[in-house]
């Protein structure tokens, strides 16, 4: 018994010799702090708690057909799904990390056969000896095990537990960045809806220009069969009507390309947009509330995502130092093991043990360095990523707001602009039809007239990426 204690004794002081010197070579752990301070207020806004952000995108976009898009998109889209299958991956691993830390119980059974040669230790050994008074080991001899074995190793210095915290970070960060990708789809599927509104337009816009010039020309020939003008002037007009009536190709082939972008995105075969397009240029620009920039750390996935990502690194860092410190694992087996299976169920044929493993690395740590500087780096990485994520995401909506101001004010003069190349076409029209004045000049405001209509159109469609893209900048559309 003293022999036993004094066993025990120096074991205990082993293990506490190896945890002091396990603990004293591991390197001390020194994360890079993040800088999360923002602006309390836009650029030349006061504050205002009030967000658009916080609206549901269907209410946001109220267009009955857009909505039925964005529907489709969100269920068939292939690589929303992709992603969706991603995020199960993450859950699986968090599982994963999870057990690492419980114990492991296997049940197994075993059968096998052996016969040492005669002329060998255990052969001589087995010649001498008897299974039972009178009987020879048998030859060859069996052997039959059943039982269970386990494993567990004791989680010291919460290695297992912080990695398994880090896989658990990094589904959370899939997820958010699930939610951004769906942020960006209903942009982008909104954003093309509203260019095929715009193309509609300049279609139907071009169509009316073709039919006014098609009546000029038909003027300018009776003016000429009355030698009034020269061929000259039919030539131009005609000119002029041809490359209008060409314009409507390049149109066309941008409708056709972006109904494919639309119903790509919506996982469909390639098939007409429903949409009404009649009141394009009456849709209403409201007043966008973007409350504080503060809000953006809370509403944006993709600031979320990079700050889970940053705490799953610091995490890495922590597993990565425990690999320096001793490590604790138990070892057990209990079971039956017999020579011939009658005897296998029986208390005689009872087998276990039971052992403690305390191992800590001592030589040749370069593998464990090199992982542990990389950890870090990672980490420092990770900071850089998220305070770039906030800036990206201020700098964002910024420029989505001067959008909105510049294209309002843009859209404005450019329909004073219209409306006045409108009345220069009619008295152009009037003065050469009493030849007071050349068919350049008619030429002239009527091209004008024609771009500077389009330019309109462009400028609505502007508008209204800007109201799409400042939904998206704040963190709408994912909730």
């Amino acid at each position: 018994m003293q022999m036993r204690n004094k066993s025990i004794g120096l074991l205990a002081g082993g293990m506490v010799l190896l945890l002091l010197i396990g603990s004293c070579k591991a390197p001390q752990v020194v994360l890079k702090q993040e800088n999360k301070t923002v602006p309390s207020a836009y650029s030349g806004r006061q504050e205002d708690a009030r967000n658009v952000a916080d609206l549901n995108w269907r209410t946001y976009f109220a267009d009955s057909n857009l909505v039925a898009l964005i529907d489709t998109a969100l269920q068939n889209n292939q690589e929303l799904n992709i992603v969706l299958q991603e995020i199960e991956i993450l859950k699986n691993e968090v599982r994963a990390r999870k057990g690492e830390y419980q114990p492991f119980v296997n049940m197994g059974a075993g059968i096998a056969t052996e016969k040492p040669g005669r002329y060998t230790r255990f052969g001589a050994l087995e010649e001498q000896l008897e299974i039972k008074p009178g009987k020879a080991f048998p030859e060859p001899l069996q052997d039959f095990s059943l039982g269970l074995t386990a494993s567990w190793e004791i989680d010291i210095w919460k290695k297992l537990r912080n990695a398994k915290k880090a896989a658990m970070m990094r589904y959370l960060a899939g997820t958010e960045g699930k939610n951004f990708m769906v942020t960006n789809l209903i942009a982008e599927i909104a954003e093309s809806y509203y260019e095929l509104l715009a193309m509609d337009n300049l279609l139907k816009i071009i169509d009316q220009n073709i039919d006014i010039q098609s009546n000029a020309l038909k003027v300018v020939r009776q003016q000429k069969d009355a030698a009034r003008v020269t061929q000259l002037a039919v030539n131009r007009f005609e000119a002029q009507l041809l490359n209008t009536q060409n314009l409507r190709f390049s149109i066309r082939q941008r409708i056709t390309e972006t109904e494919n972008n639309i119903n790509f995105l919506t996982g469909r075969m390639p098939r007409p947009v429903v949409r009404s397009s009649d009141r394009y240029l009456e849709m209403p620009m409201d007043s966008f509330p973007v409350g504080i920039p503060a809000q953006l750390l809370l509403n944006r996935p993709d600031i979320r995502q990079a700050e889970l990502q940053l705490a799953a690194s610091r995490l890495d860092v922590q597993v990565a130092r425990a690999n320096f410190l001793p490590s604790l694992g138990i070892r057990a087996d209990l079971g039956f093991q017999a020579f011939n299976p009658v005897y296998l169920v029986n208390p005689h044929s009872i087998l276990f043990n039971l052992a403690g493993d305390l191992m800590a690395p001592l030589i040749n740590k370069n593998a464990l360095y090199a992982a542990y500087n990389s950890a870090t780096a990672q980490q420092i990485q990770a900071v850089y990523r998220y305070e770039q994520s906030i800036l990206n995401a201020y700098t964002d909506v910024l420029n989505q707001l001067s959008k909105v101001q510049n294209f309002n004010q843009s859209y404005a003069i450019k329909n004073r602009e219209v409306e006045i190349l409108n009345q220069s076409t009619q008295i152009a029209n009037t003065l050469f039809n009493s030849a007071r004045a050349d068919y350049g000049e008619v030429l002239l405001t009527q091209r004008e007239a024609l771009e500077a209509r389009m330019d309109v159109v462009e400028i609505k469609m502007k508008q209204l990426d800007a109201k799409v893209n400042i939904y998206r900048a704040l963190g709408g559309g994912w909730r």
